[in-house]
């Protein structure tokens, strides 16, 4: 992405496992109100999200692959590997709707962000070959085998920033976050072994670091109740595409006057 290059509406799309399907029914309700975002920076299961949005697809199909080709579904299992899914088996389901593999084939410009295992830092994708870019945005730790990209190994790009607005802020005149990470109270006995100990550590936070990059976006939309929602699930996919959509209509009127505003001052 030239950095002079500029965007009306930028979309910033957290990680969120299976979850990530809120993202569409964000996306349907701007859509449905005029609002078309031309830039999308995402992390993890936003960055599978972005890709479909950017490549062009609308909220029907890109919720249909996550019925059909749910990357989070347990039906990968890896042999030998450091994950459980392979992420390798999944190319192929990417193919289908990616067949072009790039990202300078997209309709609207995308920025995914995936951490390298190597060196042990945030690296960000925007150009080349996509499918590889994407899946190793995706690849939860212990879920997913790391993916190899150049003979370096990446992960989810939640690790390190599971809130990327950083990635495209200043480039977009206004700028809409959709975070899926929500913290609810825990009661003590919820917290009964070294496993939920640790999850809730990781929880707390990813959360914390992402809170604090609200204040860069114009408004954060933040769908509520999806902690009934399994990460990893993959039953509930309208209500879960349906929390989206009614999180993004809620804070329509802000996300309307935020464009007039930018449009009035363009």
């Amino acid at each position: 992405m030239a950095e002079t290059e500029q965007f009306e509406v930028g979309l910033v799309l957290s990680g969120g496992g299976s979850r990530g399907v809120a993202h569409i029914g964000v996306v349907r309700a701007l859509l449905e109100h005029g609002i078309v975002p031309d830039c999308v920076a995402g992390a993890s299961a936003g960055a599978i999200v972005g890709a479909l949005y950017a490549a062009g697809f609308g909220p029907a199909v890109m919720l249909e692959f996550f019925a059909k080709k749910n990357p989070f579904h347990l039906s990968k299992v890896a042999i030998a590997k450091p994950g459980i899914i392979d992420t390798s088996k999944v190319v192929a389901d990417f193919e289908e709707y990616f067949p072009e593999n790039s990202f300078e084939a997209l309709k609207k410009k995308l920025r995914v962000v995936a951490t390298d295992l190597t060196d042990g830092i945030a690296v960000t994708f925007d150009s080349g070959p996509l499918i590889p870019a994407v899946l190793a945005s995706s690849s939860f730790p212990l879920l997913f085998t790391p993916m190899t990209i150049d003979g370096r190994l990446f992960a989810d790009g939640g690790i390190v920033s599971n809130f990327p607005s950083e990635l495209i802020v200043g480039r977009c005149r206004v700028l809409i976050g959709v975070h899926l990470g929500p913290i609810r109270r825990l009661e003590p006995a919820e917290v009964r072994n070294s496993l939920a100990v640790l999850k809730r550590a990781l929880e707390v936070g990813i959360f914390h670091v992402s809170f604090a990059k609200f204040e860069a976006c114009d408004v954060v939309v933040r769908p509520k109740n999806l902690f009934r929602y399994s990460i990893f699930g993959t039953k509930h996919l309208l209500d879960i595409e349906a929390a989206g959509y009614a999180a993004a209509r809620e804070q329509m009127p802000a996300i309307r006057e935020a464009v007039t505003r930018a449009r009035r001052c363009g």
